[in-house]
């Protein structure tokens, strides 16, 4: 199934979540001079317009980023929410105007060093053309291609460090315990790798079948975080919240995470919350 394209869902609470999980997981990554190898399983685009048709459509961006953009100069959240919100200002075309919201491939891609590499995965030929068209640095390979089956391909890399993202849109869903599947062949092929998964909470509660595979597959060192905006029994059909779960997390993650959200639920959430845990402590 190929119907599924993110323009529609660009800069909603999720992404929020999403992107500032995955920055501050860059920040920690940064810290060292050596080679990074970024893959992206499920790419989409890279950079949506708000003013997209698609995106007009469900305008999902008005309850997700766009609160947090008009607050940026209260500073508040500590030092990550404002960074990000920071980087964000530089992938607008007037820094002073929210007019696009960039993609997880321009979130890894901004911060890329002469040293590190960037693999792009998208099976949708119509969002690969977009992410095509985006001006990537030359270190950066976009594959028409299922980014599961290419990730578990194309490992070990070449580089002493890997960070992987995890974004389907679980249309499907089989799509859970292929993910689960697919995480726990590449932590096999590099035991080092630092993995984020994202996965919707949704009312039936699927994401329990990927993190409960997850956890019979023996993965240790596991963190996760969930935001939720309202509750299951608010939500008969739709996306309550968002799920991040990071195999060989950073040290400090859940600690700048949650200083992070606090501001996000009180401006996101209605009534939300946020919570995060490990799996396993070590």
């Amino acid at each position: 199934m190929l119907s599924y394209q993110h323009a529609y869902h660009a800069g909603n609470f999720a992404d929020v979540h999403k992107h500032l999980t995955l920055h501050a997981v860059i920040d920690h990554l940064l810290r060292k001079k050596s080679p990074i190898t970024y893959i992206d399983t499920h790419a989409g685009r890279g950079l949506y317009p708000l003013d997209a048709a698609e995106t007009t459509r469900l305008q999902e961006y008005r309850e997700g980023v766009a609160p947090l953009w008009s607050a940026r100069e209260t500073r508040e959240g500590g030092t990550l929410l404002v960074e990000w919100l920071t980087a964000l200002a530089a992938a607008q075309p007037d820094p002073r105007r929210l007019t696009h919201y960039p993609g997880s491939p321009w979130w890894m891609g901004q911060r890329l060093r002469a040293q590190d590499q960037q693999w792009l995965f998208e099976l949708h030929p119509g969002e690969h053309e977009h992410l095509s068209q985006q001006p990537f640095p030359a270190a950066v390979q976009r594959i028409h291609g299922d980014g599961l089956k290419g990730l578990r391909e194309r490992l070990p890399v070449r580089t002493p460090r890997l960070c992987v993202l995890i974004d389907p849109s679980y249309e499907r869903k089989e799509e859970y315990l292929e993910v689960a599947e697919t995480v726990l062949a590449a932590m096999r092929k590099a035991r080092h790798a630092v993995v984020l998964v994202w996965y919707p909470l949704l009312p039936a509660g699927r994401h329990r079948e990927l993190l409960e595979s997850l956890r019979d597959g023996g993965l240790r060192k596991v963190w996760y975080g969930e935001f939720s905006r309202r509750t299951p029994a608010q939500e008969e059909r739709g996306m309550y919240g968002s799920g991040m779960l990071v195999v060989n997390p950073p040290w400090g993650l859940d600690e700048r995470l949650a200083e992070a959200m606090a501001p996000v639920v009180a401006r996101l959430g209605s009534p939300g919350s946020y919570r995060s845990g490990w799996w396993v402590e070590e």
